[in-house]
């Protein structure tokens, strides 16, 4: 039988009573939406599936998503590793508070990660409740910032003067920059879930590169005070990795963000996306 135990954080629970080897039936896959949907971050514990059975709670969850600047692994169209070598002294890779691939004009409603190799510590990935920060604010910051239409880019990351970039040398992970990370795309700032209906921040400062109707002058120092609420502390869920554990998240009301802290230990996750609600 399916358990759901919440975090007690502002976000996630963890599901246990599900074998995520197989198929999964209508009514799981129903309870762990509805779940999914309460929570916003899942986590399965003690699950050591393979890649096979991931895509397969990919598709059960939604279908897959695309990934523009990854390299999928060896096999497989949909599958990219999130992995950091043991001796590896690059920057490390998505420290940033960002909601996945919110330039796309279609974003994908979730993001799986399965551990392939975890370190004995560190490398806890943080959430921030988008919902929960949207409520927070005062009535007159809500009228003030509700109605603003996001510009969105990949450029600052995978452009090939980005972060990830054409001098970002001696990365493990198979990133690939390209022009077509100029491109922009505008999404509400605040829209409501296509699901739920409740509101939140959509992605932050980063991928959000302007605010339609601004000049720059005006639009990235309210970008920034925007950035620095939707991630107080109130706000966020701590993750901690467990071997063979599958994460599920859903980028249409969260925020997230790696850390470190495991230096000297390789660790790899194989990621999914799951495709924007009704395709």
């Amino acid at each position: 039988m399916l358990r759901v135990e919440p975090s007690g954080q502002a976000c996630g629970a963890r599901v246990t009573g599900v074998d995520l080897s197989g198929m999964l039936d209508s009514e799981t896959v129903a309870a762990i939406r509805a779940a999914w949907l309460e929570h916003h971050v899942l986590s399965f514990p003690d699950h050591a599936i393979d890649d096979d059975a991931l895509e397969r709670f990919t598709l059960a969850l939604g279908g897959f998503g695309t990934d523009p600047f990854f390299a999928p692994i060896a096999g497989r169209e949909h599958i990219a590793a999130i992995l950091r070598e043991a001796d590896e002294q690059t920057p490390l890779f998505a420290e940033n508070w960002h909601s996945d691939w919110s330039f796309q004009a279609r974003p994908p409603a979730g993001t799986c990660l399965l551990a392939i190799d975890t370190p004995p510590s560190g490398g806890d990935t943080l959430f921030a409740n988008q919902h929960a920060a949207w409520e927070a604010l005062p009535p007159e910051q809500q009228s003030e910032w509700g109605n603003l239409i996001a510009i969105h880019s990949a450029r600052l990351a995978y452009a090939p003067d980005g972060s990830y970039g054409d001098r970002d040398e001696g990365r493990s992970m198979a990133i690939r920059p390209s022009e077509e990370a100029r491109a922009t795309q505008t999404h509400p700032l605040v829209p409501a879930h296509p699901e739920t209906g409740r509101r939140g921040f959509f992605s932050t400062l980063g991928y959000i590169v302007g605010i339609e109707g601004m000049d720059e002058a005006e639009a990235f120092p309210l970008l920034r005070q925007i950035a620095a609420w939707q991630a107080r502390d109130e706000f966020v869920y701590r993750h901690v990795w467990e071997p063979g554990m599958l994460i599920l998240w859903d980028n249409r009301s969260v925020l997230h963000c790696a850390t470190g802290g495991y230096e000297g230990y390789r660790r790899e996750l194989h990621r999914t996306t799951i495709a924007a609600w009704g395709g």
